[in-house]
């Protein structure tokens, strides 16, 4: 009988004789997402058009769906995530932007199989086309691990005969599949000159997310970059959280559409459900926060012509609803015949839910909130008022605001909540076309120019 092949096996094996340099955990971790970063951008994507073949577990590493639909894949994937099928590809964890869920054409061209234990969990991605190839993976014990990166023509001889022989293993339909694609890529062309480019580019890379040294400007560019690198980690971490409650989500909504139940547990499941939502929708915009601030994106570039209170009258069913589990009320006052404002309709929606978890966090049940659109000259003016239990005053008349922590989040210690800072909200506004004014103890007062101004 053939000793069973396993990825662990085949990870064991491509670091014989490879010069090992030990990182811990973490370290490792900001190599393999730059790398994969690097590897789509700087190279797959000059190179996929002429078709291809990728492996990977546990996840699928790659995060464009144009190499989904061009290169032929096989995952290895732990039990339990559903939304690596077809069915779910658009929660696919790299990618979970509203347009790729909504792409009802997208096309899954891969086959998910069941990663063993024995196959271990670090990650592995193999990419095979015909100008360019690559193998990467971190193995080691913790805070031991080597960051692996091959491309010579022995590695990828080696990964190809084994990854064909562990799926003649385990479905030999996906193994004659497997050979096919790679037979049909023809004669590889072996990319020498790749690796040279990989290490430097890398390098360059990682080195952007430390502090910046240089002798005239060392302390206002110590605390930019610091700040630049607390918003990229500060967004890789949303993300991160933003996964297993997709996950969640995806199971529940799976088990109250399959299985019969008490009343009671139908309740308890969509209550998990709706709390999934408001998070996911916290660290969305927490996500978006720190793309600005790490300036990966200037602006959001989907302007258009939107009529605002139509979002309102929209999203007041969900936000009464989210509210009346916490006891708090909500009045929206809203006249006819109100101008069109230039804003992102998908970014301002999550940012107004974003407005209201925020200026309710630590209300006393009984509260009031108050949201009021108003004509201000070329402006509409967005107004979101406090009523407080016991208070007369339509307005917050004592607001803590914590102390923030870092550019993007501020820690209030009486609720013990995260929210997004004053700064952070100001930019997110900015770049979605509305200027908050600062005044203290009225709550929130938001303009955005009406579209005929612009």
């Amino acid at each position: 009988m053939k000793p069973q092949i396993t990825i662990k096996k085949i990870q064991d094996l491509l670091i014989k004789g490879f010069q090992t340099i030990h990182v811990d955990d973490d370290t490792s971790r900001r190599m393999w997402w730059a790398s994969l970063e690097l590897i789509q951008k700087e190279f797959l994507s000059q190179n996929y058009q002429k078709g291809g073949v990728w492996v990977a577990s546990p996840l699928p590493a790659l995060n464009d769906k144009k190499f989904f639909n061009q290169l032929h894949g096989w995952l290895w994937s732990p039990k339990g995530f559903p939304y690596f099928q077809k069915d779910y590809a658009g929660f696919l964890p790299a990618n979970e932007s509203a347009t790729f869920k909504k792409d009802l054409d997208f096309i899954s061209d891969y086959k998910v199989l069941n990663l063993s234990h024995i196959d271990g969990y670090e990650p592995f991605l193999m990419i095979i086309t015909p100008n360019f190839q690559c193998i990467l993976s971190i193995v080691g014990d913790k805070d031991k691990k080597i960051f692996l990166m091959k491309c010579d023509e022995e590695s990828l001889k080696i990964s190809i005969e084994l990854m064909h022989a562990k799926l003649n293993q385990e479905n030999y339909e996906e193994g004659v599949k497997f050979r096919n694609a790679i037979n049909n890529l023809g004669n590889l062309n072996i990319n020498d000159q790749f690796e040279k480019s990989f290490w430097p580019i890398l390098s360059a890379k990682l080195a952007k997310l430390g502090p910046n040294h240089n002798i005239k400007t060392s302390l206002n560019n110590d605390k930019t970059n610091v700040q630049l690198s607390e918003a990229k980690l500060l967004s890789a971490i949303s993300h991160e959280v933003r996964t297993p409650l997709t996950t969640i989500k995806t199971l529940i909504s799976s088990t109250l559409k399959k299985y019969k139940m008490d009343e009671s547990i139908r309740n308890r499941l969509t209550q998990i459900d709706n709390e999934c939502n408001e998070q996911i929708d916290r660290f969305g915009l927490i996500f978006n926060a720190a793309e600005l601030v790490s300036n990966e994106v200037s602006s959001f570039n989907s302007m258009a012509k939107i009529n605002l209170a139509e979002i309102f009258i929209k999203l007041a069913p969900v936000w009464k609803k989210q509210l009346n589990r916490r006891g708090i009320s909500l009045k929206i006052d809203i006249p006819n015949q109100l101008p069109q404002i230039l804003s992102d309709s998908e970014k301002l929606e999550l940012m107004l839910r974003g407005l209201i978890d925020k200026n309710t966090r630590g209300l006393k049940e009984g509260s009031t909130i108050i949201l009021e659109l108003r004509p201000a000259g070329q402006k509409l003016k967005l107004q979101l008022k406090v009523q407080k239990l016991g208070s007369f005053k339509k307005e917050i008349s004592k607001r803590d605001n914590g102390s923030d922590l870092g550019p993007v989040l501020n820690w209030n210690p009486q609720t013990g909540s995260l929210q997004l800072s004053q700064n952070a909200t100001q930019k997110l506004l900015a770049s979605l076309g509305g200027h908050v004014t600062k005044r203290r103890d009225t709550g929130l007062t938001v303009f955005f120019p009406i579209s005929d101004s612009n």
